[in-house]
């Protein structure tokens, strides 16, 4: 892990590399990561939904909202390719002790939830020293680029950190989590095993966990140098988010009207139509219209017959001169016989031979066969 820190504002130290940052880095394990390579599309994108819920104090006054939004995206990566995404783009702004706070997430994500870019804003409006903190997160090549900005009133402190993007694996961001959890509720399933990767309020990767009960996950990440910070999501049978709950705020966010919840698709099987045996015969109604067509050919026949007399007199000769020929191939010298009398031929001697097994080819043996 190699990084980069910059600085502006008085009083700004050069940056330090720590005995922690030398560290190896934490990974997940192998339920996490079994649990993120099972996604599937189909699943997420019944996920793919807005939502909004209304934050309110301790004292049930409201104090602002918060809105969850996924949908299908398109990113165009550092090489200018176009992908399709998920875009989740989530915000909330309101008060805390009366000070206006505010954060935001826009996340685009691979289909197995893989981080491609994310951009984080953080800010509290305190009446003496404001404080607002950004984060990016962007792949380039093999690693994950992350830079983080902290500004304290005038003081405004920027680090970028670059992960090996093998050692991600597991990882799940702020965008990816939402809708994470919106998956573990549409399964209701959680893996409680599980142990994945996440960074914590300093930007450093540690371990994340997830709990479950009565479908209220509880999300904890444990940060290696400060303490751990935990959540709590009340979620709907179908991914709507009912109450979400930050452990030490003074405030929580809960739903105000009910959504309508949505189903999964049952695909009803197609009918089977089974044959059945069609006795015509012994139908009045087709046995009528077969005989009346039988009789219609019939007619049209013996019209054709007597209107072009040559073609009885063409037939007769062909099979006087097949029996008297008696050819093994009869096929061969039907087609050598009426040969010449194609148009797009040119005359040829007739019944050169009578023996020739193809009918289809040349009857000049210097032309090549088509």
């Amino acid at each position: 892990m190699s990084s980069k820190h910059q600085s502006t504002g008085p009083k700004v130290k050069d940056h330090q590399p720590s005995a922690h940052e030398s560290l190896p880095l934490p990974e997940a394990n192998a339920e996490a990561i079994q649990f993120l390579s099972n996604l599937n599309q189909e699943e997420l994108q019944m996920l793919l939904f807005s939502e909004t819920l209304a934050m309110v104090s301790d004292t049930g006054e409201p104090q602002g909202e918060l809105t969850i939004e996924a949908q299908r995206g398109k990113y165009k990566d550092e090489f200018g390719d176009l992908s399709h995404c998920l875009l989740v783009h989530a915000f909330s702004r309101g008060f805390m002790d009366k000070m206006l706070c505010g954060n935001s997430v826009l996340g685009y994500l691979s289909w197995d939830l893989h981080i491609m870019e994310q951009h984080t804003q953080e800010f509290i409006k305190f009446h003496i020293l404001p404080m607002e903190r950004k984060m990016s997160l962007m792949k380039q090549n093999d690693q994950l680029a992350m830079t983080r900005s902290v500004k304290e009133g005038e003081d405004v402190k920027t680090k970028t950190t670059f992960f090996p993007w093998r050692s991600t694996q597991g990882f799940v961001s702020e965008a990816a989590n939402l809708l994470l959890l919106r998956m573990m509720a549409w399964r209701q399933l959680v893996p409680n095993n599980a142990q994945f990767l996440a960074l914590d309020t300093e930007g450093k990767l540690c371990h994340s966990t997830y709990q479950v009960d009565v479908f209220i996950v509880e999300q904890t990440v444990h940060s290696t140098e400060g303490i751990p910070t935990s959540c709590q999501f009340y979620l709907l049978s179908d991914g709507h988010l009912a109450k979400r709950i930050q452990m030490g705020s003074p405030g929580c966010c809960m739903i105000t009207k009910m959504p309508v919840l949505r189903d999964k698709d049952e695909i009803q099987p197609g009918p089977v139509f089974e044959k059945q045996p069609l006795v015509w015969e012994d139908d009045m109604e087709l046995y009528s219209k077969f005989v009346d067509r039988k009789e219609e050919l019939r007619l049209s026949h013996a019209s054709y017959l007597r209107q072009h007399p040559e073609a009885q007199a063409l037939v007769s000769d062909f099979l006087l001169f097949l029996l008297l020929r008696q050819p093994a191939d009869a096929i061969t010298f039907a087609a050598e016989y009426f040969g010449p009398f194609a148009k797009r031929n040119p005359p040829t001697p007739s019944l050169r031979s009578s023996d020739r097994l193809n009918p289809f080819r040349s009857l000049d043996p210097e032309r090549p066969t088509d």
